[in-house]
């Protein structure tokens, strides 16, 4: 079975006033036909690897821009570039995203932290909203380290997951904060989620976003 190959119920035979042995031949062939369709598409959902068969909605989307928080402690959405794979999600102009229904639903994050301050270590807290409200339990505290010198910065991946249960059409967002921002304006040392295009020397390797996250449906609510 795949997606694009789904049983549906037949068009059975219409029946006549009187008996006739080739129209009910018909109408056992079209429906044990059918139900064969329906055994193999239960054997295979529930197969070790049935799961593979079973679309969830789902979402991903990265950052490909370097992301500043407005000031120190201060609340800071997070933007979003694109959205590389949607299925059930809308990605909103607001860098919120919506889902199309109801369920539990998880949401894992990777940002790309960077402190170039040399003297010290700097706090990052990172949370979620619903519908512009702060979502209970949902922050985590990261330390960025003082940057290696004045001219090398530390870098950190900070990652974590929120597990929530979702309402069709609200707004998601993710917000992150920190007690030193770095400021273009000057320059001020400081934290800031930093993108990194994609680089053949001194070695390959793809682009490194500022910003990625993925919301998966779990279950029901």
């Amino acid at each position: 079975m795949s997606h694009q190959n789904i049983p549906k119920a037949p068009n059975l035979v219409l029946t006549e006033l009187d008996y006739n042995i080739q129209n009910e031949s018909q109408f056992r062939n079209q429906l044990r036909l059918y139900f064969n369709q329906l055994d193999d598409t239960n054997q295979t959902l529930y197969s070790g690897v049935g799961g593979y068969h079973v679309n969830f909605p789902h979402i991903s989307a990265y950052s490909a821009s370097d992301l500043y928080a407005t000031a120190d402690n201060t609340a800071t959405k997070v933007a979003w570039s694109a959205a590389d794979d949607v299925q059930g999600f809308t990605l909103n102009a607001n860098n919120t995203a919506t889902p199309d229904h109801n369920g539990t639903y998880k949401i894992e994050y990777r940002l790309q932290a960077v402190n170039t301050d040399n003297t010290s270590a700097h706090n990052i807290v990172v949370w979620m909203q619903i519908d512009g409200v702060d979502l209970v339990n949902s922050a985590t505290k990261f330390t960025m380290p003082a940057a290696k010198s004045a001219v090398i910065p530390a870098y950190q991946a900070l990652a974590g997951f929120i597990t929530w249960e979702a309402t069709a059409g609200e707004e998601v967002a993710l917000f992150w904060a920190t007690e030193k921002a770095y400021s273009t304006s000057g320059p001020v040392s400081g934290v800031y989620l930093e993108y990194e295009a994609a680089q053949s020397s001194p070695y390959a390797h793809p682009a490194i976003p500022s910003a990625y996250g993925v919301i998966q449906y779990i279950g029901r609510d």
